[in-house]
């Protein structure tokens, strides 16, 4: 697929026709189709994200504000198969979904939302700042847009090292009226840099609905006009997602970076004690129809590729491996105190004395 950045793309696949009575007795899913791949990992989010939320309402979250992404299930998805091992990425504050289809470990994801030791960076990035270095995560970041001009700095580095890699940020549509994304767009393009931009447009930023915002809600306009390859997926549409990513982050690896947009639905308020006032009950019964992970399973069902037996028991499996998250959560140990200064001064640097311990020792010298 060639995208001509002068001509922002939108990208919608077309289903395939459904196979033979011979070749759907002979079909294992697993094997044969990547769709069958695509609802795996939407369901495995889908299912944690859940999770987190009833963590939240066991009193198990550390700190107060978690971000769920149900309903953006096919960016995550979508974007990330088409990504390679060396590759590296940057979140927003609604990124579970996105580092789990990257391979996180759901156990260490969700003890990092508990405040565990156990967790990706020993409980103290919690729901918005979680990172792994080793996955290619270069970092969550709760300020919008944040995390944006760091895929920059890596994808500099990968153009000058000659690596072969694209560096991808993520983030929300809440970010398209920061000015840092432009300062970005317009680095990349004018550096040539192996990077990508995709942005989940879940059509509010907080409360506020894009067409109130912007007076431009065509965002591949923008990252057109400014030399960058640009596409639109509908992101009720996995596979059309992916077939957007692997066209763009194929380009950005030849050092041809582009922008994405996701069009999706956030079937929850902003946080999990928002009950979005802002939408309406029609808004959000629309908005909800286009549910990526019920559309997938019903294509691999018409298309003869499984049948509903087989997504139940996948789904049950997931059910069982979100429910021992969980678990492992509430089980696992909090850091020690003296762990907040841990990772935080540079090697060598003596570690910070508690001011108890200081009264303590002066009062015990007097």
């Amino acid at each position: 697929m060639t995208l001509d950045p002068a001509k922002p793309q939108r990208i919608s696949s077309q289903p395939a026709q459904p196979q033979s009575a011979q070749s759907q007795s002979a079909y294992s899913p697993r094997a044969n189709s990547r769709l069958w791949e695509f609802y795996r990992t939407m369901r495995r989010i889908r299912c944690f994200e859940e999770r987190v939320g009833e963590l939240y309402v066991r009193g198990l979250s550390a700190g107060s504000m978690l971000h769920l992404s149900i309903g953006e299930e096919a960016a995550a998805a979508g974007v990330c198969a088409a990504m390679a091992p060396q590759d590296s990425f940057t979140t927003h504050h609604r990124g579970h979904g996105i580092f789990l289809a990257r391979g996180a470990d759901p156990n260490r994801m969700m003890a990092e939302i508990g405040g565990k030791a156990a967790g990706y960076c020993g409980g103290k990035g919690g729901s918005m700042h979680i990172a792994d270095m080793q996955l290619g995560h270069l970092g969550a970041n709760a300020i919008v847009g944040g995390g944006i001009p760091h895929v920059v700095g890596a994808g500099l580095s990968y153009k000058r090292l000659k690596r072969d890699a694209v560096s991808v940020a993520f983030f929300g549509d809440g970010a398209m009226q920061q000015g840092i994304l432009y300062e970005s767009l317009n680095m990349a393009a004018l550096w040539s840099l192996p990077v990508v931009f995709v942005c989940v447009n879940n059509q509010y930023g907080m409360g506020t609905r894009i067409d109130r915002a912007t007076a431009e809600t065509d965002f591949t306009r923008r990252a057109a006009a400014l030399g960058l390859a640009a596409a639109e997926a509908d992101g009720e549409d996995v596979e059309a997602v992916h077939a957007a990513a692997a066209a763009l982050i194929g380009g950005a690896r030849r050092h041809r970076p582009a922008f994405l947009t996701v069009s999706c639905f956030r079937f929850y308020g902003h946080g999990r004690m928002d009950k979005s006032p802002y939408r309406t009950a029609d808004e959000e019964a629309a908005g909800r129809r286009r549910d990526p992970v019920a559309r997938a399973r019903v294509e691999l069902i018409a298309r003869g590729l499984t049948d509903a037996a087989q997504v139940d028991s996948l789904d049950a499996e997931i059910e069982a491996e979100m429910n021992a998250a969980i678990d492992y959560t509430a089980a696992a140990a909090a850091p020690e105190l003296a762990a907040m200064f841990r990772d935080v001064f540079a090697p060598g640097e003596p570690a910070p004395e508690p001011l108890a311990d200081r009264l303590d020792r002066l009062l015990a010298e007097a």
